[in-house]
């Protein structure tokens, strides 16, 4: 495969489930979103080279993250116009990993300032970006330009929670204090 074709130059491009011949803009809402999950990919794999051999019981962080860029990659697949979709099961894990996790720290009573770990604070950045992303899906869901699938939609939005609770956890073990906003 190519590095580059030249043939997008004109601002054009297919998608998987494109008419022979048929290109489509690239200032397309659904570029905007293939984008936008191409940025939490590579912000989670920038998590991911951080985590060193960290785990939540017998879970290694990378491998956690490894799994979330393998199903970042199937909501591009489904956003691009392949039959793909994230199944059920992976947000119903995701719950679970978050609730286990859960049930090792404190209770939050306030928001918190993010960063206190270099891990931790990359984890704060992927979490923002997914609800910037679950909210760019879900525009592009609603808008009708793409179907993307509840199961797909469901996972981006329990994903946001799952960076949270690994912010949270690694903190934790890291004996760093969450501090609440002084609201100044």
């Amino acid at each position: 495969m190519a590095l580059f074709t030249g043939k997008g130059d004109g601002g054009t491009t297919k998608l998987f489930d494109s008419p022979q011949g048929v290109r489509v803009s690239k200032s397309s809402p659904i570029f905007e979103a293939l984008g936008m999950l191409d940025e939490l990919n590579t912000i989670t794999g920038w998590c991911k080279v951080a985590c060193g051999d960290r785990q939540f019981h017998d879970q290694r962080y990378d491998v956690l993250l490894r799994n979330v860029q393998d199903h970042l990659f199937t909501v591009q697949a489904e956003v691009a116009g392949a039959p793909k979709n994230v199944p059920a099961e992976s947000a119903a894990h995701l719950s679970a990993l978050i609730d286990s996790i859960e049930k090792e720290l404190p209770p939050i009573t306030t928001f918190l300032v993010p960063g206190g770990t270099e891990l931790s604070a990359r984890l704060d950045i992927a979490r923002a970006v997914t609800r910037r992303v679950e909210r760019r899906i879900v525009t592009l869901h609603e808008s009708g330009d793409r179907t993307v699938s509840e199961t797909s939609r469901a996972y981006l939005n329990r994903l946001s929670s799952f960076f949270y609770a690994l912010v949270r956890y690694t903190n934790y073990v890291s004996g760093v204090s969450e501090s609440p906003p002084n609201y100044q």
